[in-house]
């Protein structure tokens, strides 16, 4: 019969319909359409088309001028900005309850990659590290900034999961607010430690390791699973296992092992599922919170194999045909050293 869950990080529920379950391969998608390509030398992300960019923020490069080729990774403010960089902080209201504020902010594009075809599973080791540090190295420069009050280094993958242009690239966004849905997380996490004296995370992380069911890999630093309230198939954490409330306290060296982790699970789906569409984002305390030990900052990786409806936008409760249980077993029988077909014939 169907169950519902109830997820222990926000004290939401999920239902599990199990009577219209579907088996972790029922999501194996077929050929991936291919997007239209950027037309020849217009892609504003690739080598040679710097100009086409707004000045860079970062940049890794051997040689060369600032602004100019032979880089490896490059980030650069977005040229369409959620948010920017000028503004007051101030609240007004045109009348009672209709408040507003100066669009504060910072927006920026990390481009992962000079490939214009690359796919940053596929990419080599060192590539994937030196990402990742570049998430790091913006995120400390960005919470520097009078304003910063939360920063979300997030990943689009395909054009259901939001992306326009096809070249590798992550984006980074440094806010003057904290939303609500993510202070009523935060507030329910300083609300346990207050009881418990224990972070609420990392007591999540350490029944996960408990169980064992939903677990895919694990490191000396890091352990991927899949929730036990998952609101989507395929749903996977990345969590550290030293207890850091804030992305911002990863080591380098940590970083670079953090990102042989997320090659591996991301090039599971890839391989399992036939390269889904998926979003990733790293969820991390407010910028000011660095140090208290009530939450625990983690990696989530959502693939886009079904569509949140009605029943979800009218109650806030999430409905999956999958066991995170099976999708995790699943997960960990796909070999990353084989291709779609090897997979099949596996």
């Amino acid at each position: 019969m169907p169950e519902l869950r109830q997820d222990p990080a926000t004290q939401e529920w999920v239902i599990v319909a199990t009577e219209r379950a579907r088996r972790p391969e029922d999501f194996v998608r077929g050929a991936r359409p291919q997007p239209a390509p950027e037309r020849a030398g217009l892609c504003p992300f690739c080598p040679g088309n710097e100009a086409l960019t707004p000045p860079e923020t970062l940049a890794y490069r051997r040689d060369g001028q600032v602004n100019g080729p032979g880089w490896w990774v490059r980030a650069v403010p977005n040229r369409y900005p959620a948010l920017v960089p000028e503004g007051s902080q101030d609240r007004t209201e045109d009348v009672r309850l209709f408040r507003r504020m100066d669009g504060l902010g910072q927006h920026e594009v990390l481009i992962e990659s000079p490939d214009h075809r690359g796919t940053f599973c596929l990419f080599d080791d060192k590539q994937v590290e030196e990402v990742l540090l570049a998430y790091r190295e913006r995120y400390l420069e960005l919470s520097k900034q009078r304003w910063a009050r939360l920063i979300i280094v997030f990943r689009n993958q395909g054009v259901t999961a939001g992306t326009s242009l096809s070249h590798p690239h992550s984006q980074i966004i440094a806010t003057p607010v904290v939303p609500i849905n993510l202070r009523r997380k935060h507030e329910l996490a300083v609300r346990y430690y207050d009881s418990a004296g224990r972070c609420l995370y990392c007591d999540i992380v350490a029944q996960e390791l408990n169980v064992g069911r939903r677990i895919i890999l694990q490191t000396e630093d890091f352990v991927a699973f899949h929730p036990f309230a998952s609101r989507f198939p395929f749903e996977t954490w990345i969590a550290p296992l030293r207890l850091q409330a804030s992305f911002a306290l990863i080591t380098v060296d940590e970083a670079k092992r953090l990102a042989k982790v997320l090659k591996t699970v991301l090039a599971k789906l890839y391989y399992g599922l036939n390269d889904p569409d998926y979003n990733f984002v790293i969820h991390t305390a407010p910028v000011g919170d660095e140090h208290k030990e009530y939450y625990l900052w983690h990696l989530q990786i959502v693939p886009r194999l079904t569509t949140p409806a009605g029943f979800e936008m009218g109650s806030g409760i999430f409905i999956t045909t999958s066991l995170p249980e099976d999708t995790a077993e699943f997960m960990r029988g796909v070999r990353v050293d084989a291709g779609p077909r090897e997979q099949a014939a596996a």
